[in-house]
């Protein structure tokens, strides 16, 4: 006797179990949905300290209001600022991304937004190319050794 309650203790446990699990999912089929209109920004080619500023827009597209918890740049030369209220279903929002544009070479660079979206933590990418700014070409003036700019 012992031995069948013990098997049908298990097995309860296990029935209970597994409805949770199926709860847990029901509760996160609907909810918020952060839907971009697109999760790659390309920068192309600018020049060195040009405007740095671009903007991720984004829909709610689920049953239930987005909050939008944290928005990270995977280094300091990327700055994210991000809605703090929250985006009911079916308003958009949008995702600012300030890049250190006084560096220069390539930009492949990431930020990582965490929400209570079914999809938790999105990466979003900037990608680009910063060219040395072009200076005034300098030349010496015959009568002195100082440089003088070039008209």
């Amino acid at each position: 006797m012992k031995k069948l309650s013990a098997v049908l203790g298990i097995f309860l446990f296990f029935a209970v179990a597994v409805n949770a699990q199926e709860s847990a999912k029901a509760e996160t089929a609907g909810g918020a949905e952060m839907t971009f209109d697109s999760e790659v920004i390309d920068y192309g080619t600018i020049s060195q300290n040009a405007d740095g500023v671009r903007t991720f827009k984004f829909t709610n597209t689920g049953n239930a209001p987005l909050i939008i918890s944290n928005a990270k740049g995977s280094c300091g030369c990327t700055v994210p600022t991000w809605p703090k209220q929250p985006i009911n279903p079916g308003e958009k929002g949008e995702i600012k991304v300030k890049y250190a544009t006084n560096r220069t070479g390539p930009i492949n660079k990431s930020v990582t937004v965490t929400s209570n979206a079914s999809t938790p933590t999105k990466v979003l990418r900037i990608k680009g190319n910063v060219l040395v700014k072009e200076t005034s070409p300098v030349m010496k003036d015959e009568n002195s050794l100082s440089p003088k700019a070039v008209n």
